[in-house]
């Protein structure tokens, strides 16, 4: 019988998805797009009930992390799931809860 283990480079990548994501109202995030799969930051904030500059600070750092796409419209940004297996942590952590 053959273990297999996970690299320490999956590992660590692992953590930072996981890190990126431990914020109420990132998970908040994901979840959204996991059902709406393209928002703008307004759409985010009115779903979420959250503050504009507060949304977007959160936005910025979960796309420099290579968690979401953000593509311009004119004025808007628009988000969506860089890794669609990102929903998948969200519908697990929505069973233990």
């Amino acid at each position: 019988m053959t273990t297999s283990f996970l690299s320490t480079k999956k590992l660590e990548g692992a953590a930072l998805i996981l890190k990126t994501m431990a914020h109420p109202l990132r998970l908040g995030i994901v979840d959204l797009l996991r059902h709406y799969k393209r928002l703008s930051v307004n759409e985010i904030c009115e779903h979420l009930g959250s503050e504009q500059s507060l949304t977007s600070h959160h936005l910025t750092g979960m796309r420099l992390k290579g968690l979401l796409f953000c593509e311009r419209e004119g004025k808007n940004m628009y988000y969506s799931l860089r890794l669609k297996e990102i929903s998948q942590v969200v519908s697990t952590v929505e069973e233990l809860s």
